[in-house]
């Protein structure tokens, strides 16, 4: 639930090019929020997923389900751009060295 009955802010914007999808997601992506990131990352059938997570605030375990399934889905062909708070939730996690987890080194 969220703090001070606020409304959860959440978008996922979808581009395509050539066979690989872009999912810019922005907001808190949470158990209410973390299917519609899926959904959008694979709605439209493209071989390819790169998640654009720098806009992301709160990334809580529904989340990292919904990341999980998504490599799961693109075992080779998943990139995910994480925002500051995204990738410290990956590293407490035990996520932070995936191959998929484009870093900025």
């Amino acid at each position: 639930m969220d703090q001070d009955g606020a409304e959860n802010i959440f978008s996922a914007t979808t581009s395509v090019a050539g066979d690989r999808v872009t999912v810019v997601v922005a907001g808190e992506v949470d158990m209410s929020t973390a299917d519609r990131m899926f959904r959008a990352a694979t709605g439209g059938g493209a071989a390819a997923v790169t998640l654009d997570l720098l806009g992301v605030t709160f990334f809580d375990s529904a989340a990292i389900h919904a990341l999980i399934r998504l490599a799961e889905r693109y075992p080779a062909a998943l990139s995910v751009i994480p925002s500051p708070q995204v990738r410290r939730v990956l590293d407490i996690s035990g996520l932070g060295n995936q191959p998929w987890l484009v870093t900025s080194d």
